[in-house]
């Protein structure tokens, strides 16, 4: 049901042929958990201001509600979802469907969001893509961003985001929790970012191809810190050998990745420029005072008890999402292991 596409952080956006494209603000979610969708339109269409914005919702995406705008008028449609939803022990049918955003003004030089959140369902594939098609409405027409070919080729590649794989027992609710409570899916997994159910996340396997990668995590940043470290083990099972090409994170416009090593008895680190070569039948180890990845520029701070979805691109085995479960900022480990050697 859900076409699975490999590739690099999977930014999809709202295309236009004139002008740059829009993008959904979120890259990524996590199967089973509630997420807030963003859509960030540009411009208008070509050269006339927008007074519609239409969304349709994906299946594999329920519970939704939308965010009014002051401004605009807020349309609604239900239907039956592909597969029913347990909520909260309420069994979900039918739903929100699509929203639309009306009699606004969005000029063509101007800039605009438009919000709403929903459940992304436990049985969605990790790697799949959730593409919310769009449309906005102008004056004289109309320009659509419905391709959901994954192509960034075509001139309306609709917006999207990659699904992030979640806990085994997410298949029983659309949270966190198996709580029957009842509480509306607003509430989302607040309560439940306790470092348990991230470090249970983060610390299965995830395999691409012929890698098999596990023990990921990164380190919390201390107030005002603007880059963070990231580390995993890969193995490589196939016969062929492969290369880490690059890293990417909606925490960061740039990921890299870097060796550390000693250089007349100083210890020296590098960006590896031609990635990370991951051998046939080899396992390497990113960690402290080694290889390891790094997240300049961070636009927010890596608090402990969360988890970091990264996206991997290998040359062979192609893209992949990994969570890296964040730990105390002298971590050495996956098991939470602190040192006194900072990084």
């Amino acid at each position: 049901m859900y076409k699975t596409i490999l590739m690099a952080g999977v930014l999809a956006g709202l295309g236009s042929s004139a002008l740059a494209h829009a993008t959904l603000e979120q890259s990524q979610a996590i199967a089973g958990k509630t997420t807030k969708i963003t859509l960030r339109v540009p411009h208008g269409c070509d050269g006339q201001a927008t007074h519609t914005v239409r969304v349709a919702l994906p299946d594999g995406f329920y519970a939704a509600k939308p965010m009014p705008k002051a401004g605009w008028s807020l349309k609604t449609e239900t239907g039956a979802y592909a597969q029913p939803y347990n909520n909260h022990g309420t069994v979900m049918t039918e739903g929100l469907r699509s929203v639309q955003w009306r009699d606004g003004h969005l000029e063509d030089g101007w800039y605009d969001e438009f919000i709403l959140r929903g459940v992304v369902g436990p049985e969605v594939e990790a790697g799949s893509v959730l593409y919310f098609k769009a449309v906005q409405d102008c004056a004289d027409g109309s320009v659509d961003w419905t391709d959901t070919s994954g192509s960034h080729d075509v001139p309306n590649p609709a917006p999207g985001l990659v699904v992030v794989a979640g806990e085994s027992h997410q298949s029983h609710s659309g949270h966190s929790s198996g709580h029957g409570s009842g509480h509306d899916s607003d509430h989302g997994d607040a309560g439940h970012k306790d470092g348990h159910d991230h470090n249970h996340e983060a610390a299965r396997t995830v395999t691409v191809g012929a890698l098999e990668i596990k023990g990921g995590f990164a380190r919390a940043t201390l107030p005002n810190q603007p880059v963070g470290g990231g580390f995993f083990t890969v193995t490589n099972t196939g016969e062929a050998d492969d290369r880490l090409l690059s890293v990417a994170t909606d925490v960061s416009p740039r990921g890299e990745i870097h060796e550390m090593s000693m250089d007349d008895s100083v210890m020296k680190m590098r960006k590896l420029e031609d990635g990370l070569v991951i051998a046939a039948g080899e396992t390497v180890v990113l960690k402290p005072g080694g290889y390891h990845l790094m997240f300049m520029e961070l636009t927010q701070p890596l608090v402990k008890g969360e988890v970091l979805p990264v996206t991997l691109t290998f040359e062979t085995a192609g893209a992949v999402v990994v969570p890296l479960a964040i730990k105390a900022p002298n971590a050495r480990g996956s098991d939470n292991h602190s040192s006194h050697d900072g990084h």
